[in-house]
């Protein structure tokens, strides 16, 4: 009787040890498998933010050392699957010595990871305050361009500008602000006041 126990006991043990190693043996090829597969697949970028900044005010240099603008806004998010930045509430001002102070305002920006183009977005505007010179100018479109570098500020979206008591109306835009050249492309509606006379004393 002893020995017909020994022997199930016996059995049952080895079958126990049999189970277990063939759990272990399983738990060990998942793994396995696990690792070779996280090996030979490349990380995915992440695409999700990696961080913020609020109330920021970044200053771009020139290749001479000279301040060309500065970007300020409520909030910087970087991007890093392609190294952008997003931009809530930017305000770009230009920061030359040769011209007339230019502010550029929208509720949203992108800017790509060399910051040579600046993406505005949303209700998009261009102030320049007047001057002995010039009259005061404002321009208005949903979407601008600016290339910092060239000095160039573009759209393919309607725009309003206003330049002293004339209004400038038109689809697509390109100004260069070194050489002081505007072009509408199309659908261009022009209301032009002459200045008013200066009163003499």
């Amino acid at each position: 009787m002893n020995d017909v126990r020994s022997a199930n006991r016996f059995r049952l043990a080895v079958i126990l040890a049999l189970g277990a190693a063939l759990a272990l043996g399983s738990f060990w090829m998942v793994e396995v498998m696990r690792q070779a597969i996280k090996d030979s697949t490349p990380d995915l970028p992440r695409n999700e933010p990696d961080y913020y900044v609020e109330k920021f005010n970044f200053v771009r240099m020139s290749m001479t050392g000279e301040a060309q603008y500065n970007i300020s806004g409520k909030k910087l998010t970087h991007n890093p699957i392609d190294d952008s930045h997003a931009i809530d509430l930017p305000v770009v001002n230009g920061l030359s010595k040769d011209r007339p102070p230019m502010k550029i305002y929208s509720e949203r920006a992108m800017v790509d990871s060399e910051s040579r183009k600046v993406h505005m977005y949303n209700n998009a505007q261009i102030d320049r305050p007047a001057t002995a010179t010039s009259e005061h100018f404002h321009l208005k479109s949903d979407y601008l361009l600016i290339l910092p570098d060239d000095d160039v500020i573009k759209t393919d979206k309607p725009v309003e500008i206003t330049l002293g008591t004339s209004r400038l109306n038109g689809t697509g835009m390109y100004a260069n602000n070194a050489t002081r050249e505007l072009q509408l492309s199309s659908n261009v509606h022009a209301t032009y006041q002459p200045p008013l006379p200066t009163a003499s004393r």
